[in-house]
């Protein structure tokens, strides 16, 4: 006989047999018990959390010649019929395949036939999200009214993809992923019961990559074994077969960041494509670790949260108090923002690597916590005596290594250095930050005859006149004058909103173009 996945070899075959979905269970098998059962059922959740599974037992259970407290007593003809697929009382069909609405009118044909054997048909429609909008319109009528011996059962993993009308005529049941204590503690059974030797680390590290579904969590177990046939599963072997790493290296990597150690953390990147780790998965698993520390900073009692052995919580511990709330909580979203890209390309271990330089060059990164972090960066090194002072004139350098600098005097510019900016104005502007450049472009570079070594900047309104007179504005704008001359440039701001007042430059390139501004800059920042 071939061999049949754990998942298929110990499907439930009662109510009482089902993990993690207690509730549903217990509202279906009263149901059953106290006759009053419902015509139409969707079942929504994720994958692997027990749908189509509950659909089969209550086929068998609403069928069943002797029920036992609402379960099916596995030994009658028709709960054998049902089992082995060949009873006519349960019609299963993949709306993924058969969509259209000509499936569905063939199965509505069928629904007037009573069963030859039992007490109901059910027809149980799987993944009902992909039925086309015609074949629910022909859906309706007979969901909502049919015949005393139908039973219909919709399963989906997405639930928003259901039509309003089809959802409001069945009675809705919502799948919980299914807890990690309770996958662990069902492949500690299954293993048992196939003499299969495995360490509690192991299972429970099985149970996590599943991510809430048991079905999952049977098939990464199985491909376990295939890969250590005869072995005793560890967590080293389990990390080998499933193509994981230690958490070590996340520690390690974390470590490298916020040193902003852009070598190191690439070598890291390295080591673990190395491994044979797939790049999905190490983000995945990464982003997971700052979960971990995001729980630290933020939580009094963070073992209560957090599903680690007490060692790695207290390595994870040491790992938090490295970097700021808000600094992991930034980590944590570009992380995401890669987990999204991830699906879309095929240069999954660049665009990961560019991810990783980010993380460690804020700078790169306009986003508010960014800056946020350039912020404290910039403070820490304050604190800390390392930061670069700059002043107008020499002073005793202060306490620890704070390095007092003396500006560079500039000679005064003199009218063919005023000619040079007019005539290369619209460079200027081209070449500008956003912080100045919308300002400039509505700019006219004038001349006064009694003042030949001033450059008069003429604002046609009086929003590029107060825009410029910002401090912080001017500032920028005398530091690309002098530095397109070399020179300490003289510039005066007019408002001239009628114009004709001042004498242009002659042979200004000045441009007339309208306000640009940059995306990235919200309109604080501007």
């Amino acid at each position: 006989m071939s061999y049949m996945a754990l998942y298929r070899k110990f499907r439930p075959q009662t109510f009482d047999e089902v993990r993690g979905q207690e509730a549903i269970v217990t509202t279906l098998k009263n149901q059953i018990i106290q006759n009053r059962i419902g015509h139409a059922y969707l079942f929504c959740g994720t994958r692997g959390t027990g749908k189509t599974t509950l659909a089969k037992i209550m086929a068998r259970a609403v069928n069943c010649e002797h029920p036992v407290d609402g379960n099916p007593c596995g030994e009658c003809e028709t709960c054998k019929a049902i089992a082995n697929g060949t009873s006519l009382n349960m019609i299963e069909m993949d709306a993924a395949s058969n969509s259209g609405v000509d499936n569905i009118r063939e199965l509505i044909k069928e629904v007037d036939y009573r069963p030859t054997r039992g007490k109901y048909k059910v027809y149980i429609i799987d993944e009902a999200h992909n039925l086309s909008p015609e074949a629910f319109n022909a859906l309706l009528k007979t969901l909502e009214e049919p015949p005393e011996h139908v039973i219909f059962i919709l399963a989906t993993t997405e639930a928003h993809k259901i039509l309003v009308t089809i959802m409001s005529r069945c009675q809705r049941y919502d799948f919980k992923r299914i807890p990690l204590e309770t996958i662990t503690g069902r492949m500690r059974e299954l293993t048992d019961r196939e003499n299969v030797q495995a360490t509690d680390e192991a299972l429970r590290y099985v149970a996590k990559a599943a991510d809430g579904s048991m079905r999952d969590g049977l098939s990464l177990l199985d491909q376990c074994i295939a890969f250590y046939p005869k072995e005793e599963l560890t967590l080293d072997k389990v990390l080998v077969a499933l193509g994981a790493v230690k958490t070590d290296i996340y520690s390690k990597i974390f470590n490298d960041v916020v040193k902003q150690d852009v070598t190191a953390v690439i070598k890291d990147l390295e080591e673990v494509v190395i491994a044979g780790t797939e790049i999905g998965r190490f983000v995945a698993d990464f982003t997971w670790y700052l979960r971990n520390l995001m729980i630290i900073k933020s939580s009094d009692a963070p073992a209560e949260i957090l599903d680690v052995t007490s060692e790695s919580l207290e390595e994870m511990k040491a790992d938090a108090k490295k970097a700021e709330l808000g600094t992991i909580m930034r980590y944590i979203r570009v992380l995401s923002e890669l987990t999204g890209s991830l699906k879309l390309t095929t240069q999954g271990r660049i665009l990961t690597e560019m991810t990783l330089i980010k993380l460690c060059v804020p700078q790169m990164d306009r986003k508010s916590d960014a800056i946020m972090d350039r912020i404290r960066d910039i403070e820490k090194k304050l604190e800390s005596g390392s930061f670069t002072v700059v002043t107008q004139t020499e002073g005793t350098a202060k306490p620890g290594n704070v390095e007092v600098e003396k500006k560079i005097e500039l000679p005064a510019a003199i009218p063919a250095d005023i000619q040079q900016i007019a005539d290369e104005w619209s460079s200027l502007v081209d070449n500008a930050e956003a912080l100045v450049k919308g300002f400039m472009s509505k700019v006219e570079c004038s001349m006064d005859s009694a003042k030949p070594d001033t450059l008069l900047l003429v604002c046609q309104s009086e929003m590029t006149y107060e825009g410029l007179k910002d401090p912080e504005r001017k500032k920028h704008l005398q530091g690309i004058l002098n530095e397109r001359v070399r020179k300490e440039v003289n510039f005066e701001l007019v408002l001239d909103e009628k114009g004709g007042k001042y004498d242009k430059i002659p042979h200004s390139k000045t441009p007339n173009m309208e306000i640009e501004t940059d995306d990235d800059f919200s309109e604080e920042e501007f």
